[in-house]
This record gives structure tokens, C-alpha cells and sequence, in this order.
């Protein structure tokens, strides 16, 4: 049988076997709902709020300020539109935001405009970060909203949350933080970080897929997002997912514990791969080579398609992506590399891979092996390619 080497863990993860273990229980023992009031239920409501106490921790919170969604889109959702709709009731309608966030953000936010608000998306600097002073200089009087990503979801830069979060909090702005590829990666402090809200979601830190949380620091109003019961203090109706909670909580809990290791082994692996990566001529790395999640390798081959070089990858046992799941049926190039400047026809040769501590060493000399070979393959048949190396078209990397 192939041997699969998986490197798309910004799209999903495998479930840690603690995650697995802590959501069996809820199945047939613990299965109560936790707003019934006998003792089954009430059982289930304690495991509910062990698990909510959990994560709070992880994030340096309260346990209250924690609810529970059905993952990051949905978190992303529920915390921009709360905070927008309480700017306007004070006629605040104008928010700031980047040019590359993940589509759970950019659509809600188009939404919003639709809606009479305005937003002002900042330019992302060519190395995928953007600044406190660009936020610093785009807010104004009716400014309601700062919603910056911790990591981006496909280059894995980070951004000066802390830095950000500081202006906001000085203006008088709430600030929120699509944490989803951060949390569980790097240290997420609230408090230290200046963020009002958070979203984060499950199965990117190996717990199960269709839960979330959106963390909303105390005392700011939360719209009710979905009718119908008290559930989550009566922001989001319907019974809680308690398996899946306790799984997203089990997840994180592991992975906070093994946070600085695991940072130190797959930075060491993600600079192995980029240094190998990079010999193949006219390919670069996007994003900051040091301000970016330790897993991440985003980079881009002149002169190839990214559809084909995923297809050929996969043929050989590498599973990766071009970018963010979420708009791999597109075949547009992705917003986020065009938002670092890079043309359309460099943007459309992207190739994302996304280590996790499951990964060897192996792993990374066989895709430094492999990646070059379909890439020289793919120029070989590419009239593009031809036409760059006879100079009719000038190279663009």
C-alpha cells in the first residue's frame, strides 16, 4: 500500500486518540441533556462546564465568557455581526479589517455593507503582515469594529495581535481575532493580547470536526445568533454538542501542554523544507520567513499550475492544497497571495503545506525529493514555461 504522507493539517487534522477517548463516554454513558434538570442531565451540565472551565484556561479567560458554536465560520460570524450591530445602535458603522482574511470574515463583512456599514479593508504588506499604526491610522470617530486574523490560513504569518489589540482598546474599539489557526499552535493569551473576541474551532489542533467556541470578554453585549432556547446563556439555541465539547476540550488541553515542543520540532522541520524547496529555481516562500505558524510552508513555482502540482503530488502519496479548503473549488488565484502583491499568473503556481508533530523527518526529505521532479515535469509540458526560458516573457520570480 502508498505510503500517504498527510501535510494539509491547516485544512483539518487527524483526532488525537485523548480526543477520541474523552468523546466516547458521551455517547452512551454521559448522554443527558444538560438542560434537564434531573440527574443525567445534570451529570452531562457538569461535564459541559469542566469542559468549558478547560478551554477558558487555555485562553486566560472565564468560563462564562466561553460559547460554544459550531466552529470558527460560525464564531466568526456571531462575534463580527454583535459587534456591528451595537456600533450602529450608537451610530458607529464603520469597521477595519485586512485584505486576507479567511472568507468566514470578508463574506460576513460584505454582508454587512450590504447592510449600510462600511468597511475599510487594510493593504497587507508583501511579507503577509499588516501593522498597529495602519489600524491606528484607519480609525475614526464612528469606527465600531477591528477584526484582524491571529494567523493567516494560508501563508501562516502572524500578526502583532498584542500591538493591535492595544490601539483598539485605547480608541475605545472592540477588537476581534479569527484565532482559528493560531489557537493551539502558538501561546493565545486574551488578556495579554488586548482581545475582546475570538473565535477558534476544533479540528485545526486535532479535535473533532463541527464544534467551536467564541470567546466574548465580559461585558460585552453578544446577539442572541440562533432562536429558539436558553442554551449558552441564550445566544445560541439548541443542544450542545457535548461530545464533541469534551473532545474540543480534551484536543486543546493536549495541545497546550506540548505547545513549546512541539513549536521547536515542527519549526525545525518547516525550515528543512523550506531551505530544500527553495533550491528549485524561480520558486519563493510567501510570508514572513520567522513571523509564521511553525507548521507552515506556503510557496510559489513559476511557470505551473497549482491544480496540476497537487494532482501529481497526491499520485505520489503527498496530500497538500494550494490554499484554504474552504475555496478549493475555485479556480481563481487565491485573494490572499494577490493581497501580497503577487501576480495572477505567479499567484495560480501556489503550493501550501502544513506540518504537525506527526510528521517525520522522512516525510520532509521525500517531499524535498518529489516536489521538484513534478515540478520540472509540469514546465516541461508548460508553453509558459517555454516562453520564460526563451525570454519572450519576462520571469516574475
Amino acid at each position: 500500500m502508498k505510503k500517504i504522507i498527510y501535510v494539509d493539517n491547516a485544512a483539518t487534522t487527524a483526532m488525537s486518540d485523548r480526543a477520541v477517548e474523552a468523546m466516547s463516554r458521551y455517547f452512551k454513558e454521559v448522554y443527558g441533556n444538560p438542560s434537564s434538570l434531573h440527574t443525567v442531565g445534570q451529570t452531562a451540565k457538569e461535564a459541559l462546564d469542566e469542559a468549558r472551565a478547560s478551554i477558558a484556561k487555555c485562553l486566560n479567560c472565564e468560563p462564562r465568557e466561553i460559547y460554544f458554536t459550531s466552529g470558527g465560520s460560525e464564531a466568526d460570524n456571531q462575534g463580527i455581526r454583535s459587534a456591528a450591530l451595537q456600533g450602529a445602535k450608537k451610530g458607529k458603522k464603520h469597521i477595519i479589517s485586512t485584505a486576507f482574511e479567511h472568507h468566514a470574515v470578508l463574506h460576513t463583512l460584505k454582508k454587512l455593507e450590504s447592510e449600510g456599514f462600511e468597511v475599510t479593508y487594510l493593504d497587507v504588506h508583501s511579507d503577509g503582515l499588516v501593522t498597529a499604526e495602519q489600524v491606528k491610522a484607519a480609525i475614526r470617530p464612528d469606527t465600531a469594529l477591528v477584526t484582524v486574523m491571529y494567523a493567516n490560513n494560508e501563508v501562516g504569518t502572524i500578526q502583532p495581535i498584542a500591538e493591535i489589540g492595544k490601539v483598539c482598546r485605547e480608541a475605545g474599539v472592540t477588537f476581534h481575532t479569527d484565532a482559528v489557526q493560531a489557537v493551539g499552535h502558538i501561546p493565545v493569551d486574551v488578556k495579554a493580547d488586548n482581545i475582546d473576541m475570538l473565535s477558534l474551532s476544533g479540528h485545526k489542533f486535532h479535535g473533532p470536526k463541527g464544534v467551536g467556541a467564541l470567546y466574548c470578554r465580559r461585558g460585552l453585549p453578544l446577539l442572541t445568533f440562533i432562536e429558539g432556547g436558553a442554551q449558552e446563556r441564550g445566544k445560541r439555541a439548541g443542544t450542545e454538542n457535548l461530545a464533541g465539547v469534551a473532545g474540543m476540550a480534551a484536543a486543546l488541553g493536549e495541545a497546550c501542554e506540548n505547545l513549546g515542543k512541539n513549536a521547536l520540532y515542527l519549526t525545525r522541520l518547516r525550515e528543512k523544507l523550506i531551505d530544500g524547496l527553495l533550491k528549485i529555481p524561480h520558486s519563493r516562500l510567501n510570508g514572513d520567513r520567522s513571523k509564521r505558524l511553525p507548521g507552515n510552508v506556503n510557496m510559489c513555482f513559476e511557470g505551473i499550475e497549482g491544480e496540476s502540482l497537487l494532482l501529481l503530488l497526491d499520485a505520489k502519496g503527498i496530500c497538500a492544497s494550494s490554499g484554504s479548503a474552504c475555496t478549493s473549488g475555485s479556480l481563481d488565484p487565491s485573494h490572499v497571495l494577490l493581497a501580497l502583491g503577487l501576480p495572477h499568473e505567479v499567484a495560480h503556481g501556489s503550493l501550501r503545506l502544513s506540518l504537525c508533530e506527526t510528521n517525520t523527518e522522512e516525510d520532509i526529505d521525500y517531499i524535498i525529493s518529489e516536489v521538484p521532479k513534478v515540478v520540472e515535469y509540469l514546465r516541461n509540458m508548460s508553453p509558459v514555461w517555454e516562453e520564460l526560458q526563451k525570454g519572450i516573457r519576462k520571469h516574475l520570480i
